[in-house]
């Protein structure tokens, strides 16, 4: 009997074309709070926790940044880029990758280590239905990538063991957490990291986009 795979996402710069949205959103955060950071810099800690950012955040600017400003700093992201947020539109095939998964009756999920708050418009735009996917975002576990609960509670919430779940991110904090959750890792070029970077951190395929990967859907274990 052939055991049946599933497919956990995440969101931005998997599904999402909403990255650099986020980036600028943070700069526009840190601006306001008289930060200095650079827009690469930013970028490079996309998709993972809160609290690892605001280390990094320690470590790269000498700050010392109290509670309360970074409680005001998740604020004013939220607020920024949730003005923006109709301008993430899906990726090139990811409402036909996640229709063709449903059709072939293969579980799927989502798992973001960003907020309900900033998360909902864009899972809206994407054709998400609540009632019908697990969503799982990072008001829901305690700790958020690279550690794998996000992971680990779609993975329950679809009901499958996660050693057969597949975790489809963008960066290598999806990859990192794959690798934790004890799941295989398939990466997208579409959030800005190169494939040398993302097979490093444990992704086994790396594809373009999700037309890509739908183009080699049969690689991955999807069939009907």
């Amino acid at each position: 009997m052939r055991q049946q795979t599933s497919f956990l996402f995440d969101l931005d710069g998997t599904l999402v074309d909403s990255v650099y949205h986020h980036v600028m959103a943070w700069r526009e955060a840190l601006d306001a709070e008289g930060i200095e950071l650079s827009v690469w810099r930013i970028h490079r800690k996309i998709g993972m926790s809160g609290g690892l950012f605001t280390n990094m955040l320690l470590r790269e600017t000498g700050l010392d940044i109290s509670d309360e400003r970074v409680e005001r700093l998740r604020r004013r992201h939220a607020e920024a880029y949730n003005r923006h947020s109709e301008q993430s539109v899906p990726l090139p095939g990811a409402r036909e990758l996640l229709a063709w998964l449903t059709e072939a009756g293969i579980p799927w999920a989502i798992a973001t280590s960003g907020r309900m708050e900033t998360a909902r418009p864009v899972l809206e735009n994407l054709g998400v239905d609540f009632d019908q996917v697990p969503v799982v975002t990072r008001d829901l576990v305690k700790y958020a990538k690279p550690d794998p609960d996000l992971f680990l509670a779609a993975a329950e919430k679809l009901g499958v063991p996660i050693e057969r779940a597949h975790v489809v991110g963008d960066s290598v904090w999806d990859m990192l957490a794959a690798q934790r959750a004890r799941a295989l890792g398939i990466g997208f070029l579409s959030g800005g990291y190169g494939q040398d970077e993302l097979e490093r951190a444990g992704a086994y395929r790396v594809f373009e986009d999700p037309a890509d990967m739908l183009l080699h859907i049969d690689e991955v274990g999807g069939r009907r």
